[in-house]
């Protein structure tokens, strides 16, 4: 504290000439017999000394004004930031969708108020696409198959990528029934689609549904979803196959 206290002892009056103008002011209109010009130096000290005041004062303002608006021109950027942080952190890169982590934390908000519809669907024969026409050729097969969930679900649901060619759609409060029907779309839309060249073969998928009541554990509604995906594989592929509804 005493050092502190001696450094500002120590410091610069920045205005230590204005102090000493004034004072000279106060002392000539407390003495007596002062004559006009005595007067008239005074007032011109203190003008001059009131014009140097006045243009710093401008020159701080310009500099704070300056400040201000770097400041306010660095939050945007950082608010731009970390919006596309954020945005990075929780959707794939190749396809934009959620990803893995994404699409988990949304799924256990949803089943833990309104229940869900989850679906989950894997690309027949992925791997012969990539061994045929490499990984390139794979990554927009991919972004194909996500074009078509997009144009299905819309706005009624959310579609993640989970893996490589394995995709989970979130159905909030919706049935079984509902599901199935959207799974079906799904399926119709992918078998369909016409893949730009090389890609000149029919691209499926196979998709397992199950629907949940509010506070379903995530694991059971996605465990049940799969399991029934992977009766869809066994029955032949490109085919819709529901969880037993409790």
């Amino acid at each position: 504290m005493h050092s502190i206290a001696n450094t500002a002892a120590h410091l610069p009056d920045l205005f230590e000439s204005e102090t000493q103008a004034l004072e000279r002011v106060r002392q000539t209109l407390a003495a007596s017999g002062v004559t006009a010009t005595v007067y008239r130096e005074s007032l011109v000290e203190i003008m001059l000394h009131f014009e140097r005041l006045m243009r710093e004062t401008r020159r701080l303002i310009g500099r704070s004004d300056r400040a201000e608006r770097e400041m306010n021109a660095l939050n945007l950027q950082l608010g731009t930031l970390a919006r596309q942080l954020e945005y990075r952190a929780t959707h794939d890169a190749l396809t934009g969708v959620l990803n893995r982590g994404a699409i988990i934390d949304r799924a256990c908000e949803i089943l833990g108020t309104a229940g869900a519809v989850v679906v989950v669907l894997d690309i027949d024969h992925f791997k012969r696409v990539n061994d045929d026409f490499g990984h390139p050729v794979g990554d927009a097969v991919i972004k194909g198959i996500v074009d078509c969930l997009r144009q299905v679900v819309g706005v009624s649901g959310q579609v993640g990528r989970v893996g490589g060619e394995e995709f989970t759609v979130l159905v909030p409060a919706a049935s079984l029934e509902q599901g199935q029907t959207l799974a079906e779309s799904m399926r119709l839309a992918i078998a369909e689609h016409v893949f730009d060249t090389p890609v000149q073969r029919l691209i499926t998928a196979s998709f397992g549904v199950s629907a949940n009541a509010a506070g379903t554990p995530f694991d059971t509604a996605y465990g049940a979803a799969d399991a029934a995906l992977y009766r869809a594989k066994r029955a032949g592929r490109n085919r819709v196959e529901c969880a037993p509804h409790e």
